[in-house]
């Protein structure tokens, strides 16, 4: 059985997400939790978040033994850009994109 939270249109880029899925994919909750608590990016305080929500919603919705999670799948997906412009010499414009990300935390329970 598996439970799982997603966080939709998070304004931080999915690259910068990933580098944090990957420190807390296959780990138990708990030393999932310990690891985002003491990793200094920004992305770790929203999966921080997300993953407390995915164990709540393991413990409530699906009746599972919050001692025995662990983080099966994490991913982050590229939501839409936001199109901004800086301008630039003689009356030009750069665009900037800033884009956002759709993550997803999915929980387990170990056999």
């Amino acid at each position: 059985m598996e439970a799982k939270a997603i966080l939709k249109y998070a304004r931080i880029s999915p690259r910068k997400v990933k580098i944090v899925c990957d420190l807390i994919r296959g780990k138990d909750t708990k030393t999932a939790q310990a690891i985002l608590m003491n990793t200094p990016k920004a992305a770790s305080e929203l999966m921080l978040k997300l993953l407390k929500s995915a164990c709540a919603n393991a413990e409530n919705n699906f009746e599972m033994d919050p001692d025995n999670l662990y983080v099966s799948e994490t991913y982050a997906n590229p939501g839409p850009i936001l199109k901004r412009g800086m301008p630039r010499a003689q009356g030009r414009m750069y665009r900037i994109n800033k884009r956002t990300s759709h993550i997803t935390i999915v929980v387990a329970e170990k056999e």
